[in-house]
């Protein structure tokens, strides 16, 4: 095992787990972030303006989906013990889905929304529960470090996906848009191949308490209730939670429009796999040193680095719109400021991530991601819609200025969170659990 894996109590497990970090990147590069919103805005509909408003509503609509679904699925994981079951299932879906993607024809706008929601839907539902595994990988001292090893195997897999576009489009000369169709072939069969090991050697998490018999849908109703009622309990994840909602809004946004971004500000085709490879390759670089120092400097002020990072990478855009300073020779201003979108999303994942893990009982772990994958989907569900449809019948500048205030207000909420109160809240939730099962 490479020297990351080192000292970790079951590294086999973590390199699988984060393989699956891995193969889910090509929905996210190929399908969220670079070749399909512009294959959708250009081919699918064929009208800018109506592509982004339209594209937005499509994110919007599986995201919100996902937040109704998430934390009974987190819970009925959790119940009946197929938290790894439940994502092979959801796993392969988004990659027959994604596969599926070939066949939309020019105008069939109806058929790119028809599979692209459903397919995210299972690509969201498969992340939360590929989170969920995190705190049995890891021990409160290495949680850091190991999400940060399955966000840097993710960014791996981008660079490794990006190679393999640009080859296509030079030996097969794929420049233009509609030829795009081909590489989601790629993007799905990518995904299943590089899943299966995780299939095959990840474990069941373990849990405190004995699987029931009451109906499975039914005892996920009732713990999610339970989990709402007792939220008094651990007010410190609720505080992060909300702090994570209001600077999620940005991250999700920046996902689902940072190739339409880049389109906008000029660069094009291979220009625009080039940029995608450079914030990938800072992506990737920026979570293998949160993967060394984060659990040094603790999560709470990683999270604040990186969205001190995020503010000033926003408004270098919003001022780059206005003042029209990347237009003509001076495009090198947007890719500058691209490396600061890389280090972004290469940080605030991994450790918003630890920050959950640190927070969730044991006996409640798919039930508290499923909290944080909803909150997440939520955020992308009003922040992408918000965005979209501000940038499509307003403007730019608006829709960047929108942009910037999302990552602003996430660090001022995030200030009143007390870590070491929701460790405690854990630990002590942890001991009454274990106190009831031996009664």
């Amino acid at each position: 095992m490479p020297k990351l894996f080192q000292n970790l109590k079951n590294p086999k497990e973590v390199f699988a787990w984060g393989l699956y970090d891995l193969a889910n990147q090509s929905f996210t590069l190929l399908i969220i972030t670079l070749l399909f919103p512009i294959y959708f805005k250009s081919v699918a509909v064929g009208d800018q303006q109506r592509g982004d408003s339209l594209w937005s509503i499509g994110v919007s609509a599986a995201l919100l989906t996902v937040v109704l679904l998430s934390p009974f699925v987190g819970s009925y994981a959790d119940a009946r013990a197929k938290r790894k079951q439940l994502l092979m299932i959801t796993g392969t879906l988004c990659s027959i889905l994604t596969i599926a993607m070939t066949f939309i024809a020019p105008g069939q706008w109806w058929l790119g929304l028809a599979l692209f929601i459903p397919a995210n839907i299972c690509y969201q539902l498969g992340e939360n529960l590929l989170a969920s595994f995190l705190p049995a990988l890891s021990t409160p001292r290495t949680i850091g470090r190991v999400s940060a090893i399955g966000w840097a195997m993710g960014y791996l897999g981008s660079l490794l996906l990006l190679i393999c576009v640009i080859s296509g489009v030079e030996l097969f000369n794929w420049e233009q848009t509609p030829d795009w169709k081909w590489f989601f072939i790629l993007a799905g069969a990518w995904f299943f191949v590089w899943m299966l090991p995780a299939g095959f050697i990840l474990h069941e998490p373990p849990h405190d308490s004995p699987h029931s018999q009451t109906n499975g849908f039914k005892l996920a109703i009732q713990r999610m209730k339970s989990t709402l009622k007792e939220a008094s309990h651990f007010n410190q994840l609720v505080r992060f939670l909300i702090a994570f909602f209001i600077y999620g809004l940005g991250v999700q946004t920046m996902i689902a429009f940072a190739a339409i971004l880049a389109s906008d500000f000029g660069i094009q085709e291979m220009g625009l796999f080039i940029f995608t490879l450079q914030i990938a390759l800072t992506a990737g670089i920026t979570a293998i040193v949160v993967s060394r120092y984060q659990d040094r400097i603790g999560a709470k002020p990683t999270i604040s680095i990186f969205l001190i990072v995020w503010m000033l990478s926003t408004a270098g855009l919003l001022i780059t719109k206005v003042s029209g300073a990347a237009s003509g020779n001076n495009q090198w201003i947007f890719w500058v400021i691209g490396n600061g979108i890389g280090i972004g999303l290469g940080g605030i994942g991994p450790s918003s991530r630890s920050m959950v893990g640190l927070f969730a009982p044991t006996a409640r772990v798919g039930e508290f991601f499923g909290l944080w994958g909803m909150t997440y989907k939520l955020a992308g569900a009003v922040g992408v819609l918000s965005f979209g449809q501000v940038k499509a019948w307003i403007g730019d500048a608006p829709a960047l200025t929108l942009l910037t205030l999302f990552f602003a207000f996430g660090l001022l909420l995030l200030m009143s969170v007390s870590v070491p109160k929701g460790i405690r809240a854990a630990k002590q939730a942890n001991r009454q659990a274990r106190t009831n099962t031996s009664v």
